[in-house]
């Protein structure tokens, strides 16, 4: 069985389990004082002195040596050159995938629509894109090309005329495979800054930066500070925590395969939460051998044990339908259903950003190349959020369009309520449409 630090046992029938869940569970995103004041300040020097704060922040944080924001834009030929820096193989998996993407997304596009009433009344919605998405890909020696495809692609097919990407480049460091991602993806502009700078660029414009509609994309801690500053003057796709993954596990899959899954979050920082549910109490001694096998020939091994130890659990429950009541008591981010028969707990499923059925549908899969969208709710949000999708960079208009008939009716049930608001301009606005 695995060390006591290596990753914490949990027993769903234990008197203080909700309580030792709950704790497990707690995560503040919510920046300290001294960030959220420094953010403030960046927007307002941004706000106020336009690129020419862009460019001496880009100095500050990035240690580049430039003069002017020109130095900071990357033309279109520049992205096309990263296609042919990469590897024949990675634009392979880059093109596979935006096609996925792309696929799965176009299915969400939502179009206008309307009806006729008998009176000759019109009633409808009216479906338009976004003018312009700001997309935040974070930059340096990070490789994130996923993201681009995943943010970028769902705002092509909904329409958006402009997609402005930022990455920074720290030190001059340039990733081709997100310059690759970005041109494949259908980026039209990109500058090369970061930060919270970036996110006020965004969203108030500068001389050479575009104002956007929305932004999106992730970001440390003083890019997620930003957006949350500026969103009301733009939309934003969220305030993401750290990454998560729950198991759920009959105790029939390989414990290997359940062990990486839960490193595969694991992996992305200390922060990550990996939890594992099964009745199977045999089978999570299992998972636990195979954590202390594996977790040594990691490449980010010091990361994943640090997360495992802060934020993860192998968790037994009485059986399958307890899995399934913690499951939605967490509403993860990506939850595993690696079961015999996923299909028949899925409609007991009401709260997750993504299922993954069955053993062989690994969470992996579904960050690069399924096609759904990998921006997804974390720290409990899938209870009232969705994943990133078209529908995010559209907007929804209604449209009425009263025929006289259909005016004197709706007049006359208008004035009562106006008259019980005491609106009485309302009521008499209403009232002059009625047919004596």
């Amino acid at each position: 069985m695995t060390a006591p630090n290596t990753i914490r046992r949990l027993n769903a029938a234990s008197p203080n389990f909700g309580e030792q869940l709950d704790h497990l569970l707690s995560w503040e995103s919510v920046s300290d004082d001294g960030v959220n004041q420094r953010v403030l300040e960046i927007i307002a020097d941004v706000r106020t002195r336009g690129d020419a704060a862009l460019v001496e922040l880009t100095q500050r944080f990035d240690a580049l040596q430039v003069t002017s924001m020109a130095e900071l834009i990357l033309p279109r030929e520049r992205l096309q050159l990263a296609l042919t820096r990469i590897t024949p193989e990675q634009r392979k998996a880059l093109e596979t995938a935006a096609a996925r993407v792309r696929s799965y997304h176009e299915k969400q596009k939502q179009d206008s629509w309307c009806y006729t009433e008998a009176d000759g009344t019109r009633l409808g919605q009216q479906v338009t894109p976004l003018d312009r998405a700001g997309l935040y890909v974070p930059g340096g020696k990070a490789t994130y090309p996923s993201s681009v495809l995943m943010n970028a692609i769902p705002a092509k097919v909904a329409g958006v005329a402009e997609v402005v990407m930022v990455v920074p480049t720290p030190r001059g460091e340039i990733n081709e495979m997100v310059l690759a991602a970005a041109c494949i993806a259908g980026v039209d502009r990109v500058f090369t800054i970061g930060g919270a700078q970036a996110v006020a660029a965004l969203a108030y414009g500068t001389e050479s930066v575009p104002p956007v509609d929305k932004i999106v994309g992730p970001g440390n801690i003083y890019v997620a500070t930003a957006k949350r500053h500026v969103f009301g003057k733009v939309g934003i796709d969220m305030i993401a925590g750290p990454s998560e993954i729950l198991v759920v596990c009959d105790g029939q899959t390989d414990p290997d395969w359940i062990a990486m899954d839960l490193f595969s979050q694991a992996e992305h920082d200390e922060d990550a939460q990996s939890i594992l549910l099964s009745p199977d109490a045999a089978f999570l001694d299992a998972v636990a051998a195979s954590i202390d096998k594996l977790l040594p020939g990691m490449e980010r091994e010091p990361i994943i044990r640090t997360s495992l130890a802060a934020r993860g659990a192998l968790i037994q429950v009485s059986d399958m339908n307890q899995a399934i009541e913690v499951a939605n008591r967490i509403a993860p981010e990506h939850l595993e259903l690696s079961v015999e028969n996923p299909e028949q707990w899925l409609p007991q499923i009401r709260h997750a950003g993504a299922i993954f059925m069955g053993r062989y549908t690994a969470e992996a899969l579904g960050d690069y190349c399924a096609g759904p969208n990998h921006v997804l709710p974390t720290s409990g949000t899938a209870r009232f959020s969705s994943p990133l999708g078209v529908y995010d960079f559209q907007k929804r208009s209604s449209i009425i369009h009263c025929s006289a008939q259909g005016a004197s009716v709706l007049g006359k049930t208008a004035s009562v309520l106006a008259r019980g608001e005491s609106l009485t301009a309302h009521a008499r606005s209403a009232e002059y449409r009625i047919k004596n």
